[in-house]
């Protein structure tokens, strides 16, 4: 059984957040829209606690990293824009996590920072959790950051310990892999242009509508490289948490508005009909 309340995959490009959308609202508006959607199906699913898979939190090379500190606060800064967030750490969620996945074998380490707790027990809260936490309800959260270091399989078996924790709580959690897909989609992008972006994103649309998301660890490595996604890791570690007969997912929306792809998905057990694309 899924023991999640409520998963997705959504991306977090700043200007998602209204407050950051500046001078062209309309720019990011499709995927704003399905934020929205999102947030509020993770409103009604009620949880206590969501996980959250970033790929730009704090890296450990050659480890996955859990948040271990009392809080969490961060702010972005676009378009002349401002947003900030706190969020509280579930500890007792994000050290089971941690503490089965060593007894594993699995490369993983809780990162502090200041004191052991208390207000100064603070990490930063990434720009991967603050765009989709900006849409989610104010619960308690524990950051999970992978490692490319480390092959898909460790991300998949992750994942697995993942469910295995959560179906232990008892606690009414939820899950989201933050994911942004190809940067090389625009020449004047910071990642210049390269035919493989279109490539890959056609394949990771393929491989979410079909419900394959164990496929993306054999997407060609060469093929990765040159379009630049940040997204297949987060990905595969939802993929082993919730296995593929226990989830049915609804791809929302996908869309280029800028130098990179956005897509956002509902992970689902219990929905019924097709994947919509709008």
């Amino acid at each position: 059984m899924n023991p999640f309340v409520f998963a997705c995959i959504t991306p977090h490009g700043g200007e998602i957040i209204p407050e950051l959308s500046g001078s062209i609202p309309e720019r990011m508006k499709l995927t704003r829209d399905s934020m929205v959607r999102l947030g509020k199906k993770m409103t009604d699913a009620n949880p206590e606690t969501i996980i959250v898979l970033t790929p730009h939190g704090t890296r450990i090379d050659g480890f996955f990293s859990v948040t271990n500190s009392e809080r969490m606060f961060g702010y972005l800064e676009e378009n002349d824009g401002y947003f900030e967030l706190e969020r509280i750490v579930d500890r007792e969620l994000a050290v089971a996590i941690t503490k089965n996945a060593q007894a594993k074998q699995i490369p993983i380490a809780s990162i502090n920072y200041g004191t052991a707790g208390g207000p100064i027990s603070c990490l930063p809260l990434d720009w991967g959790c603050i765009v989709p936490l900006s849409f989610m309800p104010d619960v308690p959260i524990v950051v999970i950051n992978p490692s490319r270091e480390l092959p898909f399989e460790s991300h998949l078996a992750l994942g697995k310990v993942i469910c295995e924790v959560v179906e232990k709580s008892e606690k009414r959690v939820a899950l989201i892999a933050s994911c942004d897909w190809s940067h090389a989609h625009d020449p004047e992008g910071p990642y210049g242009y390269d035919p493989a972006a279109k490539i890959l994103d056609e394949e990771v649309v393929g491989l979410i509508r079909s419900n394959e998301l164990e496929k993306m660890a054999e997407l060609d490595s060469e093929l990765i490289d040159a379009a630049k996604p940040d997204g297949i890791w987060q990905t595969l570690i939802l993929a082993g948490a919730i296995r593929k007969e226990q989830r049915q997912i609804h791809l929302y929306s996908y869309e280029v508005p800028t130098y990179f792809g956005l897509i956002c998905a509902e992970i689902d057990s219990f929905c019924d009909g097709d994947s919509e694309l709008q």
